[in-house]
């Protein structure tokens, strides 16, 4: 009989952390606190196992599923004194959502379950508070009726607006009973007119409905959303958790809050966190409530008037700091813990390794190694390297002028400018269009999770530090405020009203998340240092680490930024982006359109001079370090004139009849360019391309050599080769002009000559290919292309597609196939090292900046990898923590 629930409660538990795959994160640090004797309400956990099998039966509970349920709620009425639907006494419960991985708002919660006409009368009566035990009710109608029964939140929302305003009231809280009553009553007509049906009064089918539904919620779109997003497995399912309610919303000495063990935003080590009295914790994520700050330490830097816990519970904040201390030292990292007060008793409801800021997260896992609690190896671990470009993110210059137009807490930080939008589809449209912008709402909800992604920045007018745009905003990276309160947004006419000014949709903005303010106009950056915590991090990992990381550099500032990441080489110089710029387009051209090679090589000297001195300040830049510059590989429509006017302008600068010119560009035409006359394949067609670039590359190489003392490490890659014989003929030319410029120069240059391995066959015959070349780089970007027959350019029309059906899990241009791609590159590494064992190899495609295909290249055995300048960190890091894991599994 399969297991499909396990028990925790009255110090005792069936689970325990490292269970985090069938009992998601939060059943299984339930399982972990209660076994640590932490006060948690008594609960059951059904497993991810139990979704998987709901999903595969035709959304069908599992058999004997039930029967596992009731046992466990039987303990629970056994622990707690109150019976599941009874009119005395009634147990009531939450059911929530439980995913292996943190998906914050992505899928259902039910509270209050088990309330209905009988049991809330005796809810009010065990309380001595009817008033609570109506509220109680509204709010399991409105969960249960949105959640469950699909009718939309906003109805009953506009319902109890519409009440609070006929009564006069600002706040839910003033409402009484008989007033929480009457909404229950329109709550309930309101269900049976939409849906016609009944509000369920029976307890045992709320349960089984709710389960359900939260099972079902793992596929909603916004949680396919983020875990596309996050690149978290569609196939994990997600655990449920249910568990005996306690109650905030208790009166003046009950609460619910949030906190983090440290600073998430700046790793400080301090208790960071806010609460609300008389609530429940929906109340504190949602923004509806500003909450108060738990500390007095935060309320001073918050400025806020409002009394801590720290001030208002003093026993009850030493007790919970205290346990919040035994967390953090049992996990060894920062925890994100909700609890709740019920009339003075402390009860936790959940404990997870908070997220934070890149910057944050820094600081924590450094201080956690002075502090002795983990090692070097394990804080390198602790990095997401994706997450290193929020440490990338430009800021502020504190030089300027500012003009404030508002402010709010500071719940993720960077700086971004754009045109405010106010809708996540505004967002999403502009985005398509290449415009920045910056998304502004009153709250965030999990329905905004796709205008969120695209938005350079984000603002809202309420909630906390612990709100779902505070919480997602941080997990993106993204610069965002929140609880701006001393601004409005007018929805409907599309507007943001201050003091003193209004704002309209696509007016230009910038948000600091570091200060939490918002102002006018676009506002001047300048870029981060790289020191301090994050270079010791990085130290750390470069020791670790057993790959070298290049960069792909076409351009001196690319050089140069690269270096300043730390790369240690250019593992591609792609020689053709050299000529898109200004005038060189225009020789580059002549020699495309020459008749005749008389007319190439009169373009090519103006192009020689042009190459020497790019390819010498390269060199300069990069002295002592290895530079691999590709032959030319311009697939050549790219540089062909297109229109009428183009064509018109190049025939003037080659004095040439525009007809005449437009009959060469057609007798150049190609079908499919990226499968056409590129690569080696003009260098053999046109070998004084080739020597042409040689020439430049050797000469330069001698003046940079000269300059600085160092001798260059150069590598000259021949592109696109499928046939050994290719890369012979070119090589021989290579080779003839070395030769030459050795003798004029009187200075040997030594080079390491190779190909890049982007063709299916290449791979295949790496062995033979291999007795000529040094070196091979992968190009996997075509390598993808060629192996697929997918056309890189084209492949955004129906890959999404692809993912949202899970035919394929990744975008294979974004992160590497590992089981065909891949499968490619380790043949060609083995029979390459076969034939010369001294074979270096490394990958210069988009792939060698993703972390798990940097994983796959330790795998293989790679020597370095090589990725655009701003993912040098990332790949430093993800290399790091490649070779760490490679080496624990071979312990």
């Amino acid at each position: 009989m399969t297991k499909w629930v396990y028990r925790f409660g009255g110090g005792e538990a069936e689970g325990r952390a490292s269970d985090v795959a069938l009992l998601g994160g939060k059943g299984a640090n339930l399982a972990e606190m209660a076994s640590l004797g932490l006060p948690v309400p008594p609960g059951l956990t059904i497993t991810a196992d139990a979704c998987l099998a709901y999903f595969s039966s035709g959304k069908q509970l599992p058999d004997d599923l039930k029967r596992q349920v009731l046992a466990g709620i039987a303990e629970m009425e056994r622990l707690t004194g109150r019976t599941f639907g009874g009119s005395a006494h009634p147990l009531l419960l939450s059911v929530r959502s439980g995913a292996r991985a943190s998906m914050p708002g992505m899928m259902d919660t039910v509270l209050n379950l088990g309330l209905n006409d009988e049991t809330v009368q005796a809810l009010g009566h065990d309380a001595g508070d009817a008033r609570f035990a109506w509220d109680s009710y509204r709010r399991f109608i409105q969960m249960y009726g949105d959640v469950v029964m699909g009718l939309d939140h906003e109805i009953f929302e506009e319902i109890l607006e519409d009440e609070k305003s006929r009564l006069g009231h600002d706040y839910d809280t003033e409402l009484s009973a008989v007033e929480w009553q009457h909404v229950v009553s329109l709550y309930k007509q309101v269900i049976a007119e939409e849906l016609d049906e009944e509000f369920p009064q029976d307890a045992g089918v709320q349960l089984w409905r709710a389960i359900a539904a939260v099972f079902s919620s793992w596929n909603n779109a916004r949680a396919v959303t983020y875990r596309t997003l996050h690149r978290i497995p569609h196939d994990w399912g997600t655990a449920v958790n249910v568990q005996a309610m306690v109650f905030g919303n208790l009166g003046s000495s009950s609460a619910t809050g949030v906190a983090f063990t440290r600073n998430p935003s700046t790793g400080e080590r301090s208790l960071y966190g806010e609460f609300l009295i008389n609530a429940q914790g929906e109340d504190v994520v949602a923004g509806i409530r500003t909450p108060q700050s738990l500390t007095e330490e935060g309320r001073l830097a918050a400025g806020s008037e409002k009394p801590s816990l720290e001030k208002l519970m003093p026993e009850t904040f030493a007790e919970f700091k205290a346990i919040c201390t035994r967390l953090e030292a049992h996990y060894g990292d920062m925890q994100d813990v909700e609890f709740t007060v019920e009339r003075g008793k402390l009860w936790m409801l959940q404990t997870r390794s908070g997220k934070r800021t890149t910057r944050a997260a820094m600081k924590i896992a450094v201080d956690l190694v002075d502090e002795g609690v983990i090692s070097e190896e394990e804080a390198i671990c602790r990095i997401e390297p994706p997450s290193l470009d929020q440490l990338l993110h430009p800021t502020i210059d504190p030089r300027v002028e500012r003009t404030v137009l508002g402010s709010g807490l500071p719940a993720s930080p960077g700086a971004a400018s754009g045109e405010i939008v106010f809708t996540a589809e505004d967002a999403v449209a502009a985005e398509a269009e290449g415009r920045k912008v910056v998304l502004i709402r009153i709250e965030t909800s999990p329905e905004d999770i796709h205008g969120m992604h695209v938005a350079e920045a984000i603002l809202t007018t309420r909630g906390g530090m612990t709100s779902h745009a505070a919480v997602v905003a941080r997990g993106m990276g993204i610069p965002c405020v929140v609880g701006a309160g001393a601004l409005r947004v007018d929805m409907r006419n599309e507007l943001l009203i201050g003091p003193g000014f209004t704002l309209k949709r696509g007016e230009i903005v910038t948000v600091d998340g570091s200060s939490g303010h918002l102002l006018k106009g676009d506002v001047p950056m300048i870029q981060p240092e790289l020191s301090g915590d994050f270079g010791r991090l990085m130290q750390w990992a470069d020791k670790a680490r057993r790959m070298t990381v290049r960069t792909n550099a076409d351009t001196p500032a690319d050089a140069r930024a690269a270096r300043s990441f730390g790369a240690e080489g250019i593992g591609l110089c792609r020689t053709e982006h050299m000529f898109f710029e200004g005038g060189r387009i225009h020789v580059m051209r002549e020699m495309i359109l020459a008749e005749d090679e008389a007319g190439r090589r009169a373009a090519l000297d103006k192009l020689l001079p042009m190459q020497r001195s790019d390819f010498t300040e390269l060199f300069t830049i990069m002295s002592g370090l290895p530079v691999t510059i590709r032959l030319l590989d311009p697939p050549l429509h790219e540089f062909l004139p297109k229109s009428q006017e183009e064509i018109i302008e190049v025939a003037a600068a080659m004095e040439m009849e525009p007809a005449q010119l437009s009959r060469r560009v057609e007798a150049l035409h190609e079908f499919n360019p990226m499968l056409g006359h590129r690569g080696c394949r003009l260098a053999i067609s046109y070998p004084e391309i080739a020597e042409m670039q040689a020439r430049a590359i050797f000469e330069a190489a001698a003046a940079a050599a000269r300059e600085t003392g160092e001798a260059v490490e150069l590598e000259i890659m021949v592109p696109l080769v499928g046939l050994r014989s290719e890369l012979d003929y070119v090589k021989a030319c290579i080779d003839k002009v070395a030769a030459d410029v050795s003798a004029e120069t009187g200075m040997q240059i030594g080079f390491l000559a190779g190909t890049m391995i982007e063709l299916p066959r290449a791979a295949i015959r790496a062995h033979v290919i291999a007795e000529t070349a040094d070196f091979f780089s992968f190009g996997t970007n075509d390598l993808t292309q060629t192996t697929f027959g997918i056309s890189r350019d084209d492949a955004a029309s129906f890959i999404p597609t692809y993912q949202r059906k899970g035919i394929i899990v990744h975008d294979p241009f974004i992160s590497l196939d590992f089981d065909g791609v891949g499968e490619l590159i380790r043949i060609a590494a083995e029979r390459g090292r076969k034939t010369r064992p001294s074979l270096k190899l490394g990958i210069c495609g988009e792939h060698g900046g993703d972390p798990a295909s940097i994983r796959f290249c330790e795998e293989v055995g790679l020597d370095y990898v090589s990725c655009s300048p701003f993912r040098v960190p990332i790949a430093r890091l993800a290399a790091a923590q490649a070779a760490i894991d490679e080496r624990r599994r071979g312990s």
